[in-house]
């Protein structure tokens, strides 16, 4: 199998899911603490009726414990998987990777190519309170629209595994928010034209002997 080009973060879900394990992850850790507390004060004071907190059984202890724990597990786990959101250019199709779907969009059902604010297209006052303040930051930055002859599977299945964001209207679209937009541009523009991925050159690595040439150049 042919290796792709390089790969663009999707900035929309590395927005949410950032958010989200945070959450979650606190809320796991509250309840672990919580069960903590109220357990350690019972043992401290001997007699019950010293105890100013709450008496916490073992049963309803043990569940909170499983609820905390299986939570903070899961915000973990949404840590890791918010840089598995990416595009990626392959020598027939661009490939959209996220953490729930993987999708081939062939270079053929590309009509065209536009930007635009990600403000403009999902105008703040016509956002949700909760989706405004998720967006945040990422309203002032310039997304790729990514207009489709077709979609390459039914309209219907996508929103089920995408954040509202990669549509703004009912038209056969994707819009894409990475971090360099102009170079993703550029290279999907020219590899839907050529079916050649844009090579990336490596960056040289810094060895001792590149060391000491870059020092008796700079004599």
């Amino acid at each position: 199998m042919a290796r792709g080009g390089r790969k663009y973060p999707l900035l929309v879900y590395k927005r949410m899911l950032g958010r989200w394990w945070t959450a979650v992850f606190a809320i796991g850790l509250v309840l672990v603490l919580y069960v903590g507390l109220l357990w350690g004060a019972e043992w401290y004071f001997l007699n019950a009726s010293q105890n100013p907190l709450p008496h916490l059984d073992q049963t309803g202890g043990l569940v909170l414990l499983v609820v905390g724990i299986l939570a903070m597990g899961f915000g973990l786990f949404l840590l890791t998987i918010r840089n598995f959101a990416y595009l990626q250019m392959h020598d027939n199709h661009l490939r959209l990777v996220t953490p729930f779907l993987r999708l081939n969009i062939s270079y053929k059902r590309i009509h065209h190519l536009a930007s635009a604010e990600m403000s403009a297209l999902f105008p703040p006052k016509k956002l949700s309170s909760w989706r405004r303040e998720m967006l945040g930051p990422l309203l002032g930055r310039t997304a790729n629209v990514v207009h489709l002859s077709q979609y390459p599977i039914a309209r219907f299945w996508l929103p089920l595994f995408l954040s509202p964001f990669f549509f703004f209207d009912k038209t056969p679209h994707f819009v894409f928010l990475v971090e360099d937009w102009m170079r993703f541009s550029s290279e999907l523009d020219s590899a839907r034209v050529s079916g050649k991925i844009p090579v990336v050159k490596a960056k040289p690595k810094l060895t001792p002997s590149l060391l000491n040439d870059l020092n008796k150049h700079m004599k």
